[in-house]
């Protein structure tokens, strides 16, 4: 069973990466439930329950392109461990300051934005050893791997847990966390290179300073049009999805008519979905080219949107998000693959760091145009906007996906005289 779930040949370093995901997953799973439902046990302003998301978020429009570049200059295995271990270090201060009293809206605000400000050099980081443990022939294996752990420890095992253990008490989701995430920084610690591989991206590199690094990050992906393009997609599929999907619960409760269980079972049903891509992966990889998946994959994103802006029944809805949870997993594997294949080692973090910005900009953008489009024309009409923009852009792009799906293939751009 270890074999076929963790395959040999991706190497011991990866099987400890693997380990550690999976555990950090599960804290942060825990976290999804019990962050909210401790910031709305301290006030029922909607505005400080949106502001504590948004503080989560903010951090990667402002740190994203430094952890990028340190990522690219600095011991990566390290650089996790050290990110990881601050992200323990604040949620075991919010523990303390609930456990004698002390917390209350303004210290649980301050400790997501502290939070987000570590998990923004832990993920960045963390997104670049992949491709310095597995061979590029393998990542697409390797990327289901951690994308099927995220899914069933982050998505599905952790909030419901995380809800369990909050109404048994408000301090033990966190310090549980605390403990998930320790874990996961020890696992990662057993990462060793053999001598010939560094543990750097690229030990021959001279000193520069930092904003130097970030540029030539920038310059390197604008000259590579495949990796451009794609991280595009990424922040206007991001734009359309999260204009939808910011008024999901309205439009479940007041157009679809569902109960609080009703809007639960929506969420499930993308778990749900998800699981079946997961169990699926392997069999679609092997029969289809990339491009082939990456086209049938924003397709059915337009056509998602277009079902749920059409459906007036909450069974069809469910068996959409079914649907929606089986593409997306598949499609967020595919697209790792593609940069991590496309991008050299040196490069990877500011890559990384770039597209993550993509997809928390295009996140934070979509949910304010959702709302404003909700207010004016109704809980239905961010689903038609999603719908013909969603669709415009991948019209837009159609032909252009094969090149994307082999930008491996394309000419490495010369940027600072580094190929």
């Amino acid at each position: 069973m270890a074999e076929r779930v963790l395959p040999s040949r991706l190497g011991r370093n990866f099987r400890w990466l693997v380990a550690s995901s999976w555990v950090s997953n599960v804290g942060d799973g825990i976290a999804l439930a019990a962050g909210p439902l401790l910031v709305a046990s301290h006030t029922d302003s909607p505005f400080l329950v949106a502001l504590a998301a948004l503080l989560q978020r903010l951090p990667w429009l402002v740190f994203g392109l430094w952890a990028g570049a340190l990522a690219d200059r600095l011991d990566r295995r390290r650089m996790v461990m050290v990110s990881d271990t601050l992200r323990s270090v604040v949620i075991a201060l919010l523990c303390v300051t609930i456990l004698t009293g002390w917390v209350d809206i303004g210290v649980v605000l301050a400790a997501m934005l502290a939070y987000g400000v570590a998990e923004v050099f832990a993920d960045t980081t963390t997104s670049t050893l992949l491709p310095m443990m597995v061979a590029k022939p393998d990542l697409g294996v390797a990327n289901h791997r951690l994308q099927a752990g995220f899914l069933t420890c982050n998505q599905l095992l952790g909030p419901p847990v995380g809800a369990f253990l909050f109404a048994a008490g408000a301090v033990w989701p966190f310090l549980t966390q605390v403990v998930c995430v320790l874990f996961a920084v020890s696992l990662v610690s057993r990462v060793s290179f053999a001598a010939g591989e560094p543990a750097v991206a690229d030990p021959r590199r001279e000193p520069t300073r930092v904003p130097r690094d970030i540029a030539e990050g920038l310059r390197w992906i604008w000259r590579h049009p495949p990796v451009r393009t794609l991280g595009l997609v990424i922040f206007v599929f991001n734009v359309t999805w999260a204009a939808a999907w910011s008024v999901l619960v309205l439009w479940s409760r007041d157009h679809l008519h569902m109960s609080e269980v009703g809007y639960g079972l929506l969420t499930t049903a993308t778990g749900v979905g998800g699981l079946i891509g997961t169990a699926a992966y392997g069999r679609v990889e092997a029969r289809f080219s990339l491009a082939t998946i990456m086209r049938a994959c924003l397709l059915l994103e337009v056509l998602t949107h277009l079902a749920l802006a059409l459906t007036t029944t909450g069974w069809v809805a469910i068996a959409i998000m079914i649907e929606f949870g089986g593409y997306a997993f598949v499609w967020g594997t595919v697209s790792a693959t593609v940069r991590q294949r496309a991008v050299p080692a040196q490069f990877q973090g500011r890559v990384s760091a770039v597209y993550l910005m993509c997809l928390m900009g295009g996140l934070v953008a979509g949910q304010a145009l959702g709302g404003l489009i909700a207010e004016r024309w109704g809980v239905v009409a961010p689903f038609w906007f999603a719908f013909v923009g969603a669709g415009l852009t991948l019209a837009g792009v159609w032909r252009q996906l094969d090149g994307i799906a082999h930008a491996d293939a394309a000419p490495m751009p010369e940027v600072g005289g580094t190929p």
